[in-house]
């Protein structure tokens, strides 16, 4: 569960990728808050889930799909956002990185944090165990997990952001990401 925790949380997704613009448009410590954020925001989504969601969506099945599609159109108006950030700097009070809720929220329209978490609640519970006990052992490590994982790619954001120096650098590599961030939802559109 560790080793799937550790490679989903670090691998390339919506709060990744994310994260990493955040890092380069406004630095480490304005972007705290988004990743607190998802770093609890997420294994309350798996509590969530684990605990009954899943339920609610195997007998409405249609509120999957609305809520997979809401998701699908708030990452493409999250990557025009991210595309047209300007920097911090630049515009002190018209562009500003995600808030603690915002990212927590962010979550639930998040398709890779669905997947994830889906995956890791099918995968590891069991029948005979104690559902509700494997699945708080399952939020709790996704929590550890996560923490490193959301600083790691924030530091890289800011790493990036010193070799930005120029505008149209700036401009290339956040035009970049929200392409990778729409490019994120190709495989839901032909799941």
């Amino acid at each position: 569960m560790g080793l799937f925790a550790i490679s989903t949380s670090i691998t390339p997704g919506p709060n990744t990728l994310m994260l990493l613009a955040s890092g380069v448009n406004f630095g480490f410590r304005r972007t705290l808050p988004h990743m607190l954020g998802i770093a609890v925001g997420f294994p309350a989504m798996i509590m969530a889930i684990g605990l009954g969601l899943g339920g609610l969506f195997e007998a409405y099945p249609r509120s999957h799909v609305i809520l997979k599609y809401v998701g699908m159109a708030y990452l493409l108006w999250l990557a025009w956002k991210v595309a047209t950030a300007e920097r911090a700097e630049d515009a002190a009070y018209e562009s500003k990185p995600f808030g603690f809720f915002q990212a927590a929220a962010f979550q639930w329209v998040n398709p890779k944090a669905w997947t994830v978490s889906v995956s890791a609640i099918a995968t590891y519970t069991s029948l005979q165990g104690d559902v509700m006990q494997e699945v708080v052992l399952i939020a709790v490590i996704f929590g550890i997990v996560s923490v490193p994982a959301v600083t790691s790619w924030t530091f890289f954001g800011t790493a990036i952001r010193r070799l930005l120096k120029s505008e149209r650098a700036r401009r290339l590599f956040n035009w970049a990401m929200a392409g990778l961030l729409v490019a994120s939802l190709l495989p839901i559109l032909f799941a």
